[in-house]
């Protein structure tokens, strides 16, 4: 199984990398977003949303649950760790299934409803401003995107 790893320096550099990534997603993508409080998960997703030409302030969604952007592609921004003892299902497929970029924090959560397919992101402190960022791809589509992301 492939595997991309990549070291910033700084929450600029994050939001520059993931910015790469924002560019090249087509529609449709689930991301899956796994760290510690404080990792990078919401500045990751600010550089996804620039790169989806998103021009709205993007910030975590943890009372809300989701957040919905417009811009090249539609974001939806979930942050599903209030679910943890939740067996509701809030039309999670709705936004799998549809031509937006899904970003799913603390995706474990809800690991029942995920689709099979997806990139799962995990970001690890590396120290003060350092992060270790690891993409795992499940499906080809996938796979695509990180070969294409580290071109």
């Amino acid at each position: 199984m492939l595997q991309v790893e990549v070291i910033t320096h700084s929450a600029e550099e994050t939001m520059a990398k993931s910015e790469s990534l924002g560019r090249i997603l087509q529609g449709g993508e689930i991301i899956l977003l796994e760290g510690d409080l404080g990792a990078g998960k919401t500045t990751f997703t600010k550089g996804l949303a620039k790169g989806l030409e998103i021009t709205r302030n993007v910030n975590s969604p943890t009372f809300t649950i989701i957040k919905e952007y417009e811009g090249r592609l539609p974001l939806y921004h979930m942050d599903v760790y209030r679910l943890a003892e939740s067996e509701e299902d809030l039309g999670f497929d709705d936004y799998f299934e549809g031509e937006g970029v899904s970003v799913v924090e603390w995706a474990n959560l809800i690991q029942d409803f995920l689709p099979e397919e997806r990139l799962e992101i995990y970001i690890y402190h590396q120290g003060d401003d350092q992060r270790k960022i690891e993409l795992t791809p499940i499906g080809e589509r996938y796979e695509s995107i990180c070969k294409e992301l580290m071109e």
